[in-house]
C-alpha cells in the first residue's frame, strides 16, 4: 500500500512540482494551500490518513511552524514526519527555533532526486 504525503505551500507550482515528484515515486498526494486549509483537509474523512507532511514556513493564513505545532496535538500525528520547505537563507535563520519541529529540510528550489531521497528516508520502515 502506498504512502500518503501531504504538500502544503501556498504557491501552486510548487506544489505541482512536488506532487508530480512524489507520484513518479509512487506516493498518493494530497496538496493544501496553507496550514490553515491542511488543517481543514485533515478533518475530512475522505483524506484518510497521511504518513508525512511537507510544508512551507511563510505562507498566509497559517504558516508552517504554527501548522506543525497544531498537527501534533492531534491524535494520531504526534509522530508523524515533517518535512519543511524553506530557502537556504530561511533555513539558517530558523534552524535553532525549529529544531524540534522539523524532521528533515528540503531547499527551494526544489530538486526531485533530493525530495524523493528525503521522503524515503522518512518513510523508511
Amino acid at each position: 500500500m502506498s504512502k500518503t504525503i501531504m504538500v502544503i505551500d501556498d504557491s501552486k507550482s510548487v506544489r505541482a512540482v512536488i506532487g508530480t515528484t512524489l507520484k513518479m515515486g509512487g506516493y498518493n498526494t494530497i496538496t493544501a494551500e496553507d496550514g490553515k486549509d491542511a488543517l481543514a483537509k485533515l478533518g475530512q474523512k475522505e483524506t484518510g490518513k497521511i504518513d508525512l507532511f511537507i510544508t512551507d514556513v511563510n505562507m498566509p493564513n497559517m504558516d508552517g511552524p504554527t501548522f506543525i505545532k497544531e498537527l501534533k496535538k492531534l491524535p494520531g500525528y504526534t509522530s508523524t514526519p515533517v518535512c519543511v520547505l524553506t530557502t537556504e537563507s530561511e533555513q539558517g535563520k530558523l534552524e535553532v527555533d525549529m529544531s524540534t519541529l522539523k524532521d528533515a529540510w528540503i531547499t527551494k528550489p526544489v530538486q526531485p532526486a533530493h525530495v524523493l531521497n528525503v521522503v524515503g528516508e522518512l518513510l523508511s520502515d
